[in-house]
Parts: C-alpha cells; sequence; structure tokens
C-alpha cells in the first residue's frame, strides 16, 4: 500500500531537487550577465575614455556598440570643441562629458589630462578613438580578464576591418592583429624588436597603477603615446597582453598622400623618441616583413592591387625618412606634410 506513495515522493523530491539546481544555475548565469548585479564592480574599477573630433554619423554607431555591451559601462567622453554639428547634449546617463580646445588637443597630454577625471577607485581605463567600433557584446569584459595576471600593465584587442576596407586594409589588419593571443615582455625583444611595445590606444586598456607608476602618457607627441606607455612598462618589468577575442571594428582606406602624412609623422615621433629603437630596436625589418607579408597576401586574394602596393610601400619610406629629419625642414613644410596639423601650432 505504501510502496506508491514513497516512488511519488522520491520522484517528486528528485524533480524538485533538478528544478532547485537548475533554478541555481540560472541565477549563476544571470547574476554574470545582469548589468544591474555588476553595476558596483564595473562602476567603480572600469572606465572607458573615448576622445572625439567631428565625429559625425559615427558617434550614434559608437554609443550602441557600448550600449550593447553585457555590463553597464561608465564613459567619459572627451570632445575636442567639435564643429560638425554632432550632437553631445543627449549621452546615456552613463556617459561623462567634457570639452576641450582644439588647440590644446594632444595624443599623450589630452589622454594624461583624462587621468584626471577618473574616479580613485578605478582599476583599469580603457581608451578607445570614436572610429573604433566593439564587435561583441563582452568586447570590454574580455580585454579586462588579461589583468588576472598581476604581471600584466596593459593590453590591447584585436582590431578587424571595416565591410569597406580595401584589400591594403585588410591585410594590414591581419598582420598587426593575428587571430592568437599572447604576451610579452623585456624577454621577447630579442625575437620581436620593435614589435615587442606594440599597442593601440584605438582599444586599449592600462591598469591605472601601473600607468600611474611609470609616469602616464609622454605629455607632447605627434603620436605614439601607446607605444611609449607600453615600452615604458617592459622596461619597469611589466608585460603587455594581446587579446585576440576582444575585437573592435577599426580600419583606415588611406589615400597615397594619407598613408604619406602618416608616416611621415611616425618618422617625427621615432625622430624625438630616440631612447625607443635604442631600447627595442629599428623599424627597417619590421617593414620590410610587412611589405613581403602584404604581397603574398595580395598574389593570393588580389593581385590586381599589387601595383599600388609597392608605390604606397615607396611613398610611405619617404615619407618616413622625412619625418626623421624633421629638424632639418621649415616649420611650414613640417605642417604640410603631417597628418597631425595641429601638432605644428
Amino acid at each position: 500500500m505504501f510502496v506508491l506513495p514513497k516512488v511519488l515522493f522520491s520522484i517528486e523530491t528528485f524533480t524538485i531537487s533538478k528544478l532547485f539546481l537548475s533554478l541555481l544555475n540560472l541565477l549563476n548565469f544571470w547574476f554574470d550577465l545582469c548589468p544591474l548585479f555588476n553595476m558596483q564592480k564595473i562602476y567603480l574599477s572600469m572606465l572607458l575614455i573615448v576622445l572625439t573630433y567631428n565625429p559625425g554619423k559615427l558617434l550614434p554607431l559608437w554609443i550602441d556598440a557600448v550600449k550593447r555591451q553585457r555590463r553597464i559601462v561608465r564613459v567619459l567622453l572627451i570632445d575636442s570643441s567639435s564643429t560638425d554639428g554632432s550632437n553631445f547634449s543627449e549621452l546615456p546617463p552613463s556617459f561623462d562629458f567634457k570639452r576641450i580646445a582644439a588647440k590644446d588637443f594632444n595624443h599623450g597630454g589630452t589622454r594624461n589630462w583624462a587621468l584626471k577625471h577618473v574616479p580613485d577607485e578605478t582599476e583599469v581605463v580603457i581608451y578607445m578613438t570614436q572610429d573604433a567600433f566593439l564587435a561583441e557584446f563582452d568586447s570590454l569584459q574580455t580585454i579586462l580578464s588579461a589583468f588576472e595576471d598581476k604581471t600584466v600593465g596593459c593590453a590591447y584587442g584585436r582590431q578587424l576591418p571595416h565591410e569597406e576596407a580595401t584589400p591594403l586594409a585588410a591585410h594590414a589588419r591581419g598582420f598587426n592583429y593575428p587571430a592568437t593571443s599572447r604576451i610579452v615582455s623585456m624577454a621577447d625583444q630579442p625575437k620581436l624588436g620593435i614589435k615587442t611595445c606594440f599597442l593601440s590606444n584605438s582599444f586599449a586598456a592600462y591598469r591605472l597603477s601601473d600607468l600611474v607608476a611609470v609616469g602616464g602618457f609622454p605629455a607632447d607627441v605627434i603620436l605614439g603615446e601607446d607605444m611609449t606607455v607600453a615600452a615604458r612598462l617592459l622596461v619597469a618589468g611589466k608585460r603587455i597582453a594581446y587579446v585576440a577575442n576582444a575585437c573592435v571594428y577599426h580600419s583606415h582606406n588611406y589615400t597615397m598622400t594619407q598613408e604619406f602624412r602618416r608616416y611621415f609623422d611616425t618618422g617625427v615621433f621615432h625622430a624625438r623618441s630616440p631612447l625607443l629603437l635604442q631600447t627595442f630596436g629599428g623599424v627597417g625589418g619590421e617593414g620590410m616583413r610587412f611589405v613581403r607579408s602584404e604581397l603574398n597576401y595580395l598574389w593570393r586574394f588580389a593581385p590586381t592591387w599589387i601595383p599600388a602596393a609597392l608605390t604606397r610601400a615607396l611613398i610611405k619610406w619617404l615619407g618616413y625618412k622625412l619625418g626623421r629629419y624633421e629638424t632639418h625642414l621649415p616649420l611650414p613644410l613640417k605642417r604640410r606634410c603631417s597628418m597631425h596639423k595641429v601638432y605644428w601650432d
């Protein structure tokens, strides 16, 4: 008589137990995903900083990509007095807006200025540019995971080409941002050379205490503030993480004139940062490796672009060499050759 109730009781208990465990798993999953449960941790430990100038239609796209992140993100947006009518009056509540004069912008100095507005509890600052769009809903959380290793002072994510990227732009993304993650230290310098301190502030994260310990960004640079800090961190014994599964869409279809100007500015940066090249080596070997890789890529996928690639390689070399000898050039010519003309004002 009592066997059936016992069986039913056992089945019912087993079912309730399974339901209870399932509920616990669901709650754990929800705690991991729901922004409200993680608000304090993210707000106190991380700040996303973006610098803008005339972002135009890019601004709402950039904001939407941030809003799609799996956790609420606090953002500091610093605009250099845009003149294109970009609307900053309706930013999300988690955005803090600051404006500076366009003449006061500097790649290093402005990022240092941003640090004055970081909450005291912040552990990691992430820098992005207005034309880099978070590719996945967990891109920010993924790059933060690099700092579980206490020896990592900074990290940068993978940059994927936009859909409209030319074969040249697509190859450049693949060459500099491969599919495999890695962590480098000064021990890798003999093998990697200047590439050891490679980093891009289009999507890069820094442990704030380490960034401050090495003096922050250089106060006045034409570009390369990211590689300068990376070099300082490496020399200080820290490591740099490349997080290939933390992705943004970011690429440029530069004209030949833009390529010349960009490499002119790179030459200026290297000329004014002699310790960087003395410590990590020159760029000649890496440049030749890039050209060989590019030609091989184009031969397989876009052979009609090979003449343009060879022409651009020459233009880049000329721009870079001219930039290295910028001290011998008159100021008007330097301004004309440069992509970042405000630097010379």
